[in-house]
């Protein structure tokens, strides 16, 4: 039976757990608390992809206040590994300090653990609870839990519309949503391995893709050109041997453009081949291609015909979009909300927050089927 204080003690790590977002991507965001004689005598979180692991952080955190773990009951969002990865295992070190109980929100679900971490605390004596703020756990890594059960990649569509759904204005002003917008886009890269936009939005916008501040993330930039038109002195490629840079093309355009083919390759981009249909290129291939590359999580910046195509394909699974506070009327262009016909079957939005950025309004949310 669930103990309040349980619940609290977990909510708590999940907190934690919610500082790592953006830093510790494609592993999930994980939080500690441990707690002895209903005091909290240490706490930690996964501050880093590579670095050391909430438990590990949490027993360090408990040791330097002078603390004694022994006979504690430690609360950790996420099954403890139990295998050797870029860190020691965290089951060992849990052993080692002999708490009385470990409490994990949900169990792991990738093949090195899936309930062995769980089992290695049992045989040692630890009693183990699992299910305690479950689903709030499981929706805080829903992009590792995907990747980790199916091996597919989990796709946010992100982008900045006007009241009246125009995505570019005719005006000549670059940015439709306001500075705090576009700094909370920055939060998103952050958070992905791979940026995806369209050839039209390279030749328009000339974008750089990068997340700023970095925070020593290099999400791969993906541009969806069938027929080769990317620009030899674009933002991408002369920077392509700074930042990972990715042009998918079709497999006939790169044998009939094998001289501008070359070239991009010799810029630092990879080019990659992709069967395409009437000048479309086959998404799924693409991101199957792209997981093989170590792509867990893609952010997709548009433009709308891009955006369009993965809703049509039901390949999306997240959806960030800025509302600016601005009726462009006349001079607006490429309006998102006429494009959305060609998406034949409904879909609608769960587990959605809404926030005020400026005068903008971001509505985030996962996407679901609607019948």
């Amino acid at each position: 039976m669930l103990d309040n204080r349980d619940i609290e003690y977990m909510q708590l790590a999940l907190k934690l757990a919610q500082r790592g977002i953006g830093t510790v991507e494609p592993n999930p965001a994980v939080g500690c608390v441990i707690v002895k004689n209903d005091k909290i005598i240490g706490k930690g979180w996964h501050k880093k992809f590579g670095g050391q692991h909430a438990e590990i952080n949490a027993i360090e955190d408990c040791k330097k206040r002078g603390n004694n773990p022994e006979g504690a009951t430690i609360y950790v969002t996420l099954e403890p590994c139990c295998h050797f990865g870029k860190t020691p295992p965290c089951t060992e070190a849990i052993i080692a300090a002999k708490p009385a109980k470990v409490v994990a929100a949900t169990i792991d679900p990738s093949k090195h653990n899936n309930g062995k971490g769980i089992e290695q605390l049992k045989k040692a004596g630890i009693d183990v609870q699992t299910g305690v703020c479950k689903k709030e756990a499981e929706l805080l890594n829903a992009p590792f839990m995907k990747f980790a059960t199916t091996g597919k990649c989990w796709v946010i569509l992100k982008w900045a519309q006007s009241i009246d759904g125009k995505m570019t204005s005719t005006s000549g002003q670059r940015w439709i949503s306001c500075e705090k917008s576009r700094k909370d886009a920055h939060r998103l890269r952050r958070r992905v391995q791979g940026v995806l936009v369209g050839i039209n939005t390279v030749i328009a916008d000339d974008p750089l893709l990068t997340p700023r501040p970095s925070k020593d993330k290099k999400p791969v930039r993906i541009v969806l050109d069938s027929f080769l038109k990317t620009p030899l002195d674009c933002k991408l490629l002369t920077t392509a041997k700074k930042f990972p840079t990715l042009i998918a093309a079709g497999r006939q355009t790169i044998k009939s453009k094998s001289r501008k083919a070359k070239e991009i390759v010799d810029k630092g981009a990879e080019l990659l081949a992709v069967p395409a249909k009437q000048g479309k290129l086959d998404l799924k291939f693409l991101l199957k291609e792209l997981v093989n590359r170590g792509i867990a999580q893609l952010l997709v910046e548009g433009g709308a015909k891009v955006i369009i195509s993965f809703l049509k394909e039901q390949l999306a699974d997240e959806i960030c979009v800025y509302i600016a506070s601005k009726i462009l009327g006349a001079q607006g262009n490429v309006n998102i909300s006429e494009s959305m016909t060609e998406v034949t079957k409904a879909a609608g939005l769960h587990y959605v927050d809404i926030k005020r950025l400026g005068d903008d309004v971001c509505i985030n949310g996962l996407l679901k089927t609607v019948d």
